[in-house]
């Protein structure tokens, strides 16, 4: 019998147990920092460790290739240490006392040596952030540089680097240390945010909502823009959308603004860890109602969910972005939609996610806002979701669609000029826990194959594509208002409703199941057993109140 491999225990063998090991692990370091720095501190790591792994790939590729060609040790390493070698393989460059090895050698620090003070592992990794910033311009400025300080417990920092070190980032069929480590990066996001509550919402949206705009939208192309980008997650999901449909990431190029500066620098790393160009997040944080870094940019798609309702933000009545009507001092709702309509090229498409009272509310003129964008044909869809998808708020949330252009061959085959679609799903999605819910691949497939029906392209490939290729046969009567939770509606309707674009208002009541009796029959034993119900209601009254007349 041939010997039984050893198994490391201490390897996670599933990205699931991957996931919670470390999550674990980071989660010793809570106790000693506030929440926000604690984030700072595991995300910077998970990070650096994605730098170093690619790093040390590309070298290893690099150092194969010129030894296929015949080229001696001498020669290799008169060229291994050339940084446009990794540049030029989107790779960046990561000095020796940068790179993880070097790093996870010294977890306990470097002791005092003549002329040269004690370092703990703290300052090592600060010192390699520092680094990679000064040779890497696209990261100055980017990477967080607080490990080293008091409140950090250093024994534990040991310990989450050894633990890094050790855990499998590359396998389970993986080829690429940036698709685990990107995987391991959103997976930390979601979880921060879940801890941190209300300010979580601030930088993370849930992958499900973010996947409903992707795949209505299908970003496919040009240019993909987010005035209020968070850490990135539409971009990255993008990306994703891309990849699964055979697709490079450079057909888009993204642009994005942030106002935090914190979350600011999760952006830059996130979508450097997902292999997308940080170069359009600007060079710094910024309020894009008070300086739009991107003033030039025409967007093809625009994807976002700017924070709901704010109240306090940088208003100019005269503002050329308000061309349908100048928002209200006290709700920012419809100054996002007007700078992201502003945004769009003459055959543009946007998503938003905005709280349901955008939808309906008449207050500091947004009614009449809202009659001037749908008189002027720019809405397309509206999705009212179900509730407590956003851990971080209790407020109702909806999808608003946009189209510069809804005629024929502009983003689809059917002319739906005039129309809007309306889709209830309420209903959908599934408890994850008491507090939370979820869009499972059906729900999510379900609202934009409605979409795509309705507008002639049938979600089965990405639009450019399909049409490109004519490959799509949809035809306008392929679909159909289905009672109860989507109907196409034409802008003399919503008219009538005063402007009201709230999907339950047109959608109507689910048809009820036929179980084959007689409505007649039905009513009938229906009566019967209320009144047989009702007789027993009694009886049993009459016999409570006998029983505590003996008392």
């Amino acid at each position: 019998m041939p010997p039984k491999k050893k198994v490391d225990a201490t390897v996670p063998s599933t990205m699931k147990e991957l996931k919670d090991t470390l999550w674990k692990a980071a989660d010793k370091l809570r106790g000693s920092m506030d929440a926000s720095q604690y984030k700072d501190v595991i995300l910077g790591l998970v990070f650096l460790k994605y730098v170093s792994d690619a790093f040390e790939e590309a070298r290893g590729q690099i150092r194969a290739e010129l030894s296929a060609d015949g080229w001696s040790e001498d020669q290799i390493a008169s060229v291994i240490d050339d940084t446009d070698e990794y540049v030029g393989r989107g790779v960046f460059w990561v000095g020796t006392h940068a790179r993880w090895t070097y790093l996870a050698n010294h977890a306990k620090g470097l002791p005092a040596t003549a002329g040269q003070p004690a370092k703990s592992v703290g300052d090592l990794i600060d010192d390699a952030m520092d680094l990679l910033m000064g040779s890497n311009p696209s990261l100055k400025g980017t990477l967080p540089r607080l490990y080293g300080r008091d409140n950090v417990d250093q024994r534990r920092l040991g310990e989450l680097l050894d633990l890094f070190n050790s855990a499998r980032f590359t396998g389970h069929g993986v080829s690429k240390a940036r698709d685990l480590l990107g995987e391991v990066y959103e997976y930390f996001l979601e979880k921060f945010a879940r801890a941190e509550g209300k300010r979580g919402g601030e930088f993370y949206t849930p992958a499900g909502v973010v996947r409903v705009l992707v795949e209505v939208l299908e970003p496919d192309h040009g240019r993909v823009y987010d005035p209020c980008c968070g850490s990135g997650g539409m971009f990255v999901q993008a990306e994703k959308f891309l990849e699964a449909h055979g697709k490079d990431g450079s057909d888009i190029a993204v642009y994005g603004q942030e106002l935090n500066e914190r979350t600011w620098r999760m952006a830059q790393m996130n979508l450097a860890i997902h292999g997308i160009d940080t170069q359009g997040l600007g060079s710094r944080w910024g309020d894009t109602f008070a300086r739009d870094i991107h003033p030039d940019v025409k967007a093809d798609f625009v994807m976002a969910n700017p924070p709901f309702n704010i109240k306090d933000w940088t208003r100019n009545e005269e503002d050329a972005r308000w061309a349908y009507g100048t928002p209200p001092r006290n709700n920012a709702n419809y100054a996002w939609i007007q700078h992201i309509l502003s945004k769009l090229t003459p055959t543009g498409t946007a998503g938003v996610v905005m709280a349901n009272g955008s939808m309906s509310s008449n207050s500091g003129g947004e009614g009449d806002i809202r009659a001037n964008l749908v008189e002027a044909d720019l809405v397309s869809c509206m999705v009212a979701l179900p509730t407590q998808l956003f851990r971080s708020t209790g407020i109702p949330v909806c999808l608003w669609f946009f189209a510069k252009d809804k005629s024929k061959g502009a983003g689809g085959l059917v002319d739906r000029s005039g129309q809007i679609l309306f889709v209830d799903a309420r209903e959908l999605g599934h408890m994850v826990d008491r507090a939370e819910r979820a869009l499972s691949d059906d729900d999510i497939a379900r609202i934009a194959d409605t979409y795509h029906a309705w507008r002639g392209t049938n979600g089965r490939s990405s639009r450019a594509e399909a049409l490109a290729e004519g490959r799509i046969e949809t035809k306008d009567e392929e679909y159909a208002d289905v009672p109860g939770f989507c109907r196409s509606v034409t802008l003399a309707e919503v008219k009538e409703a005063g402007y009201a674009l709230t999907p339950g208002r047109f959608v109507g009541a689910a048809e009820a199941e036929d179980d084959g009796e007689p409505v007649e029959q039905k009513i009938e034993r229906l009566t019967k057993d209320l009144l047989a119900a009702m007789d027993e209601s009694a009886r049993l009254d009459a016999a409570v109140r006998t029983q505590l007349g003996r008392l």
